[in-house]
């Protein structure tokens, strides 16, 4: 969820898939950079069951806008496997990721139809990551029984 740069609140970090069903959540004060939840955020996609062969334990491709444009972060997810589609500071534009953009801002559409999390009443981080997740899930439930 956008807020002002300095100012107090929380900041929801989302890794979808590419229909946009959440992977992995987490939130972060709303005066942390975004590019410092991303290794968190990889790591902790869980392992995922293929109809062949072993679970995948990372993904083949992840898009990221702006945000995340630092060598650390490129170097890193090289590393690991991940091939990396990160929009260039000053040379790209981020409206060439936008249909996978497109459906990150719509899972985060769905997580804020959720009144608990439009605004935050829990004083406790741990709690207010609760709720997140539990409506993660119910997202996740309801577009699988479709």
């Amino acid at each position: 969820m956008s807020v002002d740069r300095g100012k107090y609140g929380s900041k929801i970090h989302l890794i979808t898939e590419r229909t946009g069903l959440p992977l992995s959540v987490a939130i972060s004060g709303a005066n942390l950079h975004d590019s410092q939840a991303l290794i968190p955020l990889v790591k902790g996609i869980p392992p995922i069951r293929s109809r062949r062969g072993r679970r995948r334990r990372r993904p083949g491709r992840l898009h990221a806008d702006k945000g995340y444009d630092y060598d650390h972060l490129r170097r890193w997810l090289r590393k690991r496997g991940i091939t990396h589609r990160i929009a260039r500071k000053g040379f790209e534009s981020s409206t060439c990721l936008g249909r996978h953009r497109w459906t990150v801002e719509r899972t985060m559409s769905w997580l804020a139809g959720c009144r608990r999390l439009h605004r935050r009443y829990e004083r406790r981080a741990e709690h207010f990551l609760a709720v997140t997740s539990i409506t993660c899930i119910l997202i996740c439930y309801r577009r699988l029984t479709k």
